[in-house]
């Protein structure tokens, strides 16, 4: 695929963006080394290689999920210029 000017001007037009002349040059110029090289990995042979296999080991590294005690909230509220029935009070901005 190759990518012109006029592709540029087409999908700035759609994104809103208004370019210069030389940021128009600039992205073809870029957009066209990054569609070459999305190419250069289309030839690889990647037969037989599951699509979430990894070089290395991959491990989940989140959290476990562990209930556990939570601040106080009297002593949180204590800290707040107004609360009501054990929540925040903040002023209207809603008509």
């Amino acid at each position: 695929m190759k990518i012109t000017k006029e592709t540029i001007e087409h999908v700035a037009n759609l994104a809103r963006l208004n370019l210069s002349e030389q940021e128009k040059e600039k992205l073809t110029l870029e957009m066209a080394s990054i569609i070459s090289y999305v190419d250069k990995l289309n030839e690889l042979d990647t037969e037989g290689i599951q699509p979430t296999s990894h070089v290395l080991p991959v491990q989940n590294v989140f959290r476990e999920d562990i209930c556990s005690q939570s601040f106080d909230r009297d002593t949180i509220l204590s800290n707040a210029p107004s609360s009501e029935d054990g929540c925040f009070k903040v002023p209207k901005v809603v008509e």
